[in-house]
């Protein structure tokens, strides 16, 4: 999903909300600092039925619901849509109470198996105080999305420990290379590998899919991250994890100008995140360019490396991790090893069980 191309045609709403009793009373751990600490959630089979539901913007036709329905069970699974799926509260996928219960449903149901968003946008950080975290710990089960998603893997992740995974989200483009990555990891439990495909053809160098490294070296830490902006959107609140002591920080974002990124990742460094992390991995930041800065603007390569080349720590860019077709799914909370000579992320353990 195009998250910030919608938001930018939309314009932004208030984000205040009263604090709900969801988020005080369960709010069962402080940060995972542990593989102990974390909720490892069973893996898929074919016949088992997965929930889509809609935490952030609406679809406003019919044909995409259709296309992630045939997508699922042409993997061998049954399709449930969430109560409100197909609500509308302005550009939301319906009101906040809404969308956190479909939610909370979702995980409540013993039939479902999974859960998966249907897109991303903007919105989810207004549930996050009205999600039934207990009920979540209670019921270990996938959750995956990606986008503004984001900003639920986090919380779910801090509030729980439970292993969720930044993947395509249920309208994504659905094609071989994702859904190798998605099956492995989700259905087979494989500790997978992550490396950039060899896109080289008939030409002498790869001009396509390239990995840069920003400081070569091999680092290993457990994997958390997803979306910048939105991962930026949510820090100083309770659902931000606090401790990135040992973490591997992957990164990626969408229509963002670069005068924007340099802001976000200039507040992970003053709010000291970056200075705990022991690897950092950029995907893709799709349509990010200088916007009205022209000349004036720093490149993106520029950015990251202002920030990145100074921790002396492994670090490298151009993953397949973004709003891209070929989007890998990636678990936060896994334990991994990333080699940024290489280009690659390698799983320590399965994400699934």
């Amino acid at each position: 999903m195009e998250r910030r191309k919608f938001i930018q045609n939309i314009g932004f709403g208030s984000l205040a909300f009263p604090l709900s009793s969801f988020a005080t009373k369960n709010h069962i751990l402080n940060d995972i600092n542990s593989e102990s600490d974390l909720l490892i959630p069973k893996r898929l089979k074919e016949g088992d039925t997965i929930g889509i539901v809609s935490p952030a913007s609406a679809i406003f036709e019919t044909e995409p619901y259709d296309i992630a329905k045939e997508t699922f069970e042409a993997m061998g699974l049954k399709v449930k849509f969430g109560k409100f799926t197909y609500n509308r509260y302005g550009h939301l996928a319906g009101t906040d109470e809404e969308r956190a219960g479909e939610l909370n449903e979702m995980f409540r149901d013993k039939d479902i198996k999974a859960i998966i968003a249907l897109r991303g946008g903007s919105g989810s950080a207004r549930i996050l105080d009205k999600l039934d975290y207990e009920a979540m710990r209670k019921n270990p089960k996938i959750f995956a999305g990606y986008s503004d998603i984001t900003a639920l893997h986090l919380a779910i992740h801090k509030m729980t420990g439970l292993v969720t995974f930044h993947s395509p989200v249920a309208v994504s483009i659905w094609n071989s290379f994702s859904y190798d990555y998605f099956k492995k990891l989700l259905f087979e439990g494989e500790a997978l590998t992550y490396q950039n495909p060899d896109s080289k053809g008939d030409e002498l160098a790869q001009t396509k899919n390239r990995i840069r490294t920003i400081t070569a070296g091999t680092a290993k830490g457990q994997l958390l991250g997803g979306n910048l902006s939105v991962l930026t959107g949510i820090m100083g609140s309770e659902f931000f994890p606090e401790d990135w002591k040992g973490k591997i920080l992957y990164l990626e974002d969408v229509g963002e100008k670069i005068y924007a990124v340099d802001r976000m990742m200039s507040q992970l460094y003053l709010a000291g995140v970056f200075e705990q992390i022991s690897g950092f991995v950029f995907g893709k930041c799709t349509e990010c360019d200088p916007g009205g800065s022209g000349y004036g603007s720093l490149t993106l390569e520029e950015v990251i490396d202002h920030y990145i080349k100074p921790l002396n720590i492994p670090a490298y860019s151009g993953a397949m991790i973004g709003h891209i077709d070929d989007n890998v799914t990636i678990p936060n909370g896994i334990e991994a090893e990333i080699d940024a000579r290489k280009g690659t992320i390698k799983l320590l353990s399965p994400a699934t069980s």
